[in-house]
């Protein structure tokens, strides 16, 4: 914690413009009792410039949250929880090794609701080997009848060498399938939207005016200040993070150096960065900002690139964007690589 204070010491010259957003993420930031929380966020405000209203985020398991604590993060500034539900039937959290049960996040939710949170997002996980398109439905359900503001759904994804992969690989458990996770990712929307939802990110919904703010600013590219081991920052042109020892980063920040690592971003990497998150929004690819910040010659040559899948009605033109339909966005990892190709 002191160490924290100190790097926000030692970068308050980081951020000019007022903070919009503060986000106490990564690890496990509710297991950190309430009053230190309440120490950080005045060490932020006795720092930096923050703005009237500021969206103020704490991520949280489940079984973290109790009336107390939920009462506790209200009085110290929290404004939005982040809960970690991914599933709200019992086999597949157990499935999944989490640590809390379904009865725990139904509780937490009800608990934060009842100690004044307006603004919840709980994030689901979707296309495990062998779920059904009735039991999905039944998750979705369940989120819309709890009134949640945000949800992140995810499909499954299977990275090499997790425990998942030596399942899957030994043929304890099926692969996962494609197909099905397409088709419940539709579901998904369909379900969302009509409940009143915004689907505007590919992951992400939210009831009118309870967008992430804070991610929204990521996805927008704007700059943003990480504290802590392994924090990233962003200011623009240069990528930044702290080193991920604990330790280390303790000992530097205390002798008054910033463990930090960095690099300059390229035009290639900003532009495909760029069309990496915008693609994902709703807005889509603003084709002014591609001419103001890459060339009017761009412009034209991403006009060019995405004529194929304009074609096949894949993208959309609508007011000077380029954004995915509603088919589309069942391809928007391959739709944005194919545009990767136009950067020199």
């Amino acid at each position: 914690m002191h160490a924290m204070e100190r790097e926000l010491e030692l970068r308050k010259s980081f951020l000019h413009e007022p903070i919009e957003t503060i986000y106490f993420g990564g690890g496990t930031p509710s297991l950190l009792q309430p009053e230190r929380i309440s120490l950080l966020l005045d060490a932020i405000y006795t720092r930096f410039p923050i703005s009237q209203q500021p969206e103020i985020t704490l991520e949280a398991n489940p079984d973290d949250v109790s009336p107390a604590r939920a009462l506790a993060w209200k009085k110290a500034g929290i404004n939005r929880i982040s809960l970690g539900v991914q599933s709200f039937q019992p086999h597949w959290l157990e499935w999944m090794n989490r640590a809390h049960n379904a009865e725990q996040s139904l509780q937490a939710i009800t608990e934060l609701q009842a100690a004044g949170f307006e603004n919840i997002s709980i994030d689901l996980i979707y296309g495990m080997p062998e779920q059904t398109d009735a039991a999905w439905q039944e998750e979705i359900q369940k989120a819309i009848e709890l009134q949640v503001t945000h949800l992140s759904c995810y499909a499954l994804t299977v990275e090499p060498r997790t425990a998942l992969w030596h399942m899957i690989e030994k043929g304890k458990t099926v692969t996962i399938d494609p197909d099905q996770q397409a088709r419940m990712f539709l579901m998904l929307m369909d379900g969302l939207e009509k409940a009143g939802y915004e689907h505007y990110e590919i992951s992400n919904f939210a009831k009118p005016g309870k967008r992430s703010r804070h991610n929204s600013a990521y996805w927008r590219g704007t700059t943003y200040l990480g504290i802590g081991p392994a924090a990233h920052s962003f200011d623009g042109s240069r990528r930044m993070w702290n080193i991920n020892n604990n330790s280390t980063y303790t000992s530097q920040i205390e002798a008054g150096v910033l463990p930090l690592t960095e690099e300059t971003l390229s035009t290639n990497e900003h532009w495909n960065e760029y069309i990496m998150t915008a693609i994902r929004t709703k807005e889509g690819i603003s084709l002014k900002r591609i001419a103001v910040q890459f060339g009017e010659e761009k412009r034209e040559q991403l006009l060019k690139q995405t004529a194929t899948w304009l074609k096949r009605n894949l993208l959309q033109h609508v007011d000077d964007h380029l954004q995915l339909t509603r088919e589309g966005k069942l391809l928007a990892d391959q739709i944005a690589s194919d545009l990767f190709q136009i950067a020199e």
